[in-house]
């Protein structure tokens, strides 16, 4: 899977875009309780993602792959055709 979209939420959630057309939400609470990710829970920081395509990161070095976040998603669609207005701007995401 490739990232086209990731736009972060005030529930540490990301819903995402991939290149097949599919979107979906990947909830990151569960990593937080790592060292990792810890700084993660200052939304501040959560927002602050950069988009990889075949993995996303943060400021803090925290990261998840492509394959982490297909295999553990919860699928919203699997269309185009049906894109979330945040995802679907031009200049959402990040």
């Amino acid at each position: 899977m490739r990232i086209l979209k990731v736009v972060p939420k005030e529930n540490f959630r990301l819903h995402i875009l991939a290149d097949d057309g599919q979107i979906g939400v990947f909830d990151v609470q569960p990593y937080l309780h790592s060292d990792a990710f810890s700084p993660l829970r200052d939304l501040g920081e959560f927002k602050r993602i950069h988009n990889r395509h075949y993995f996303i990161e943060w400021d803090c070095g925290a990261d998840l792959s492509a394959d982490t976040i297909e295999a553990h998603w919860e699928l919203t669609s699997s269309g185009r055709n049906n894109l979330p207005v945040e995802v679907s701007a031009p200049n959402a995401g990040v």
